[in-house]
């Protein structure tokens, strides 16, 4: 079933003189894993953010699960209520507890506050990490840090998670393990998962590889 559709997408940066997206077309089905490769400044990041609703293209369409994001004012809460996103650099809060940086995703939901507590600990536990629950990110390894964004990203329950070179600043020891936990979640929860990574070897883990060359799409295989 079509879940995510990119028609004629165009994204230009510094008044048209960069063209990050050149008419990329592009469908992905509902709780695929997808990864997106490509060299440095081939354009899959824009692409990422424009599947995260970060950034709007300059022409072109793009529906995700029904909803055309042109067409909506207010995108935070179509960003909040379907996306999870995981940053190579994970973006944890350094004064709060590793429990209090997975709440905040629902601090703008009407949940009561018992609930928002046991979801945390909920995703806290998938990952390992219930023990270091009152600890800071400061007294956390790297690939503990990453797992708690992971946490973070699932603990609204989203449709779709969005991954920026998640291993990227791990060892490789580290990385398969931050990876493993990102495809059992997308098996145990039917989350799409898609990945932007330049390393062929994590590329391979997916489903289905995109490869994106000077804003297009120059191949587009089954793995």
């Amino acid at each position: 079933m079509e879940f995510i559709s990119l028609k004629n997408v165009i994204k230009q940066y510094d008044d048209g003189q960069v063209t990050a997206l050149n008419r990329l077309n592009l469908t992905i089905e509902k709780g695929s894993f997808i990864s997106i490769i490509g060299p440095s400044g081939s354009g899959k990041s824009t692409l990422l953010n424009m599947l995260g609703a970060l950034d709007s293209p300059d022409a072109g369409e793009i529906v995700i699960d029904g909803i055309n994001l042109a067409q909506e004012k207010d995108l935070s809460d179509f960003r909040r209520d379907k996306i999870g996103f995981i940053f190579q650099l994970h973006n944890l809060l350094p004064n709060l507890t590793v429990e209090e940086n997975v709440e905040i995703p629902l601090i703008a939901t009407k949940l009561p506050e018992k609930e928002k507590k046991e979801r945390a600990l909920k995703y806290i536990e998938a990952v390992g990490l219930l023990d270091k629950k009152d600890t800071k990110p400061n007294k956390l390894s790297g690939g503990q840090r990453q797992r708690v964004a992971i946490a973070r990203a699932l603990v609204n329950n989203p449709s779709i998670i969005l991954a920026d070179e998640p291993t990227g600043s791990l060892d490789s020891q580290t990385g398969q393990m931050v990876l493993d936990i990102l495809k059992n979640m997308h098996e145990e929860y039917n989350v799409t998962l898609i990945i932007v990574t330049h390393d062929n070897d994590v590329a391979k883990l997916a489903e289905r590889t995109i490869m994106i060359k000077d804003g297009q799409i120059i191949e587009d295989k089954q793995n």
